[in-house]
């Protein structure tokens, strides 16, 4: 679906929501939509969230589906989980699978559209004005995105040990989060030739 590729170009979702508590800036579930609405109507595409609940061991966890469609009838499809915590103090039960529900959306649009929580190198360089500083590693992919990215390989029948290779890591638990987006992109568009 080329249409994917060119909404993922487009796409711009700023981090402009506050955590007063964690004093750190984060993108909601309705900033990316907001921002998606007008990039996929000039695209002639349209998108469905749906949630379902599944149990994994003995936990319940919401699995939320994002699927992007063409007028030419073809789909992509990303899905991502998020379990309820055990006690959150000052919400009912409905409340909390609606925020679990909307944290499972938002990683799923995350997946789909390519967006990254993290910061790109050259937004907080500081050109050698700054003292140096030891570097974070950068965030390794978690359990739900390895599956995600697993079912895109099983369902392309590409060769996962050459991809490895490609990213220079011996397991796709290894893959930074950059890395997973671009074979997630890489691995969507083999899907839609």
């Amino acid at each position: 679906m080329k249409e994917l590729g060119l909404i993922q170009q487009e796409l711009k979702a700023p981090k402009s929501q506050t955590n007063a508590f964690g004093k750190y800036k984060y993108r909601s579930l309705e900033d990316i939509l907001e921002a998606l609405k007008p990039i996929m109507a000039k695209h002639k595409c349209f998108l469905i969230i749906n949630d379902e609940i599944i149990l994994v061991g003995e936990r319940y966890y919401v699995k939320a589906t994002a699927t992007i469609h063409n007028d030419d009838g073809q789909s992509v499809i990303c899905s991502a989980l998020a379990r309820e915590d055990n006690d959150k103090k000052g919400m009912d039960l409905s409340q909390l699978t609606g925020a679990t529900s909307s944290y499972a959306r938002k990683y799923a649009l995350n997946g789909l559209f390519a967006i990254d929580d993290t910061k790109d190198a050259d937004a907080t360089n500081e050109h050698g004005n700054a003292p140096q500083q030891v570097t974070q590693q950068p965030r390794k992919i978690n359990p739900i995105e390895i599956e995600n990215l697993m079912a895109l390989v099983d369902e392309t029948q590409s060769d996962i040990e050459k991809m490895c290779a490609n990213y220079k890591v011996k397991i796709v638990g290894d893959l930074t989060i950059t890395q997973y987006q671009d074979a997630i992109k890489k691995l969507q568009a083999k899907k839609g030739k």
